[in-house]
């Protein structure tokens, strides 16, 4: 998985690829050993939720990274804010506002601009 967070330490792409080994190993051994079919099926049934929650991981990290982007951003129109102000620049709010509506927190300005 591209550009994973350090603080992820689970290979998701390794997670995948042992689960399909192992159900091919449960598949041959089925074949192998058919008297024991409702074992396999429970078997195969509970590695079959592997890949829902690998996605679900893959969700949730995807959604984490927006989340700290949104919050660096943030912080940085809060400092260009404050330097702003510091400065006596006209308008020192104008970079908080901006990072606001690009977030979707506040309503685009009249006439379609940001």
């Amino acid at each position: 998985m591209p550009d994973t967070p350090e603080h992820v330490t689970i290979n998701l792409e390794e997670v995948r690829t042992r689960n399909l080994v192992a159900r091919e190993i449960v598949s041959a051994l089925s074949e192998a050993m058919p008297s024991l079919g409702e074992l396999w099926l429970r078997l195969n049934a509970a590695l079959t939720d592997s890949p829902t929650l690998v996605s679900e991981v893959s969700r949730l990290v995807e959604a984490l990274a927006k989340v700290r982007r949104d919050r660096a951003n943030l912080v940085a129109a809060g400092r260009a804010t404050l330097y702003a102000a510091r400065d006596a620049e006209p308008d020192p709010l104008y970079y908080l506002r901006d990072e606001l509506r690009a977030q979707g927190h506040l309503p685009p300005r009249p006439g379609g601009r940001s």
